[in-house]
């Protein structure tokens, strides 16, 4: 009995080794070519509106996708779809023209819509519950060290070579986790997977759609993950164009912001692993959404870059201690069966909810001060956190297994 809780100990250990491994590799390229597009179009346009195209690009695709890709990752091997996806991503990369750099943001944004929900799913399926908040915090902790490595690459090899040469690193590495995916990790597909499928996409997709939307606690999150996505979207996408526009246009300048939220996310992927967070999830989420706001108000505020620096590396501090516990809950609280879906309406979300308000901050960004917008968004990040914490569905949700009072699927 103890050969056999030690063998299977060993598997998981090792699938989660390697699955790691794999996406590190491939997340490292594609971040490589990420830095890449954004800084040349920032630094050779400085405009909103220019860099809302380019989110608009690198969005909508996932969008569209997603909810297909959903009821592939419930209906397919997730291993096989991961491996699509990364392919699709290399080949675009591939065939890249710097005169087609929006029309390659969309075809990349394709791949990702396939390989989130799959890799969001395909997680539980070799890691058991009990270790999922520990293994989402590594992963959390890993991706932001590739993070912290690759705009530090990037603007190094932007500043010595061509735009061409970090694109086919892109490929390579995108070819070697696809190996490792094929080779070595050996995973039994889903039982979902190995049955005949008999009914339609659009059954499927109503099928999930009726089971969020009678899921008490996966509505009311996903409704306060629209509001924070609209809320957030300057932090993310229009702190860039602020630093070029207040404090230099420089390289360095951007390299040291993304650094600083990276350095701040790896240290708190690591707490998160050690720690796990509050006995009740959601107030681990909470504390890091209050954070949030409150650096997202302060960022309006700075006119010293290095306590701007501060700011976003205590922003990327808290941020994992809202990603993980949100991403075990839902692996935990999702049945296997809607798994794929319900990350899939997620990344549905995301990925048209920032374009959207984009649309709007972009173009007022060419007009009014970025520091205005970051003000007014924080300020409303602050009121959110406070309705979060009074909100009963999620302060029940958020308790550990066993505790809850009532089924929150009915």
């Amino acid at each position: 009995m103890d050969k056999n809780k030690n063998w299977e100990k060993a598997m998981t250990e090792k699938n989660t080794i390697l699955f790691l491994t794999s996406q590190t590799i491939s997340l490292f390229g594609s971040m490589l070519v990420q830095y890449a597009i954004s800084w040349y179009i920032i630094l050779k346009t400085q405009s909103g509106v220019m860099m809302t195209l380019s989110i608009i690009c690198g969005f909508l695709p996932t969008f569209f996708l997603s909810p297909f890709a959903g009821i592939w990752a419930d209906r397919y091997n997730r291993k096989l779809l991961i491996i699509l996806s990364d392919s699709l991503i290399a080949i675009s990369t591939l065939i890249l023209q710097l005169v087609l750099l929006f029309a390659v943001s969309a075809i990349r944004a394709l791949g990702s819509g396939i390989q989130i929900p799959a890799v969001g799913a395909f997680i539980p399926q070799f890691v058991p519950e009990e270790k999922l908040t520990k293994v989402n915090a590594i992963n959390s902790t890993i991706q932001s060290m590739v993070t912290l490595a690759a705009p530090m690459l990037s603007g190094a090899l932007l500043s010595i070579t061509t735009i061409e040469v970090i694109f086919f690193i892109d490929v390579v590495t995108a070819a070697i986790a696809v190996l490792i995916l094929l080779l070595f990790l050996h995973v039994p597909a889903h039982a979902k997977a190995l049955e005949k499928q008999s009914t339609g996409y659009f059954k499927d997709m109503s099928k999930g759609i009726k089971y969020v939307k009678n899921h008490k606690f996966i509505k009311t999150i996903f409704i306060f993950c629209a509001i924070f996505f609209v809320l957030v979207a300057p932090l993310l996408f229009l702190t860039p164009l602020q630093v070029t526009r207040s404090f230099g246009d420089e390289v360095w300048r951007l390299t040291a912001t993304e650094n600083s939220f990276s350095i701040g996310m790896i240290l708190g992927g690591i707490i998160m692993a050690y720690w796990g967070g509050f006995k009740n999830k959601l107030h681990t989420m909470v504390l890091s959404n209050f954070v949030i706001a409150i650096c997202t108000f302060a960022l309006g505020t700075v006119s010293i870059f290095w306590v701007y620096l501060f700011l976003m590396g205590l922003i990327g501090l808290v941020m994992p201690m809202f990603n993980t516990p949100f991403m075990v809950l839902l692996q935990q609280k999702v049945d296997p069966d809607f798994l794929g879906r319900v990350f899939g309406f997620l990344n549905m979300i995301s990925s048209s909810i920032m374009p959207i308000a984009m649309l709007v901050y972009g173009p007022v960004a060419d007009f009014i001060k970025i520091e205005w917008l970051l003000l007014g968004t924080g300020f409303l990040m602050v009121i959110q956190s406070l309705f979060m914490l009074k909100n009963k569905v999620l302060i029940e949700a958020g308790k550990p297994i066993g505790d809850n009072l009532e089924d929150l699927e009915k």
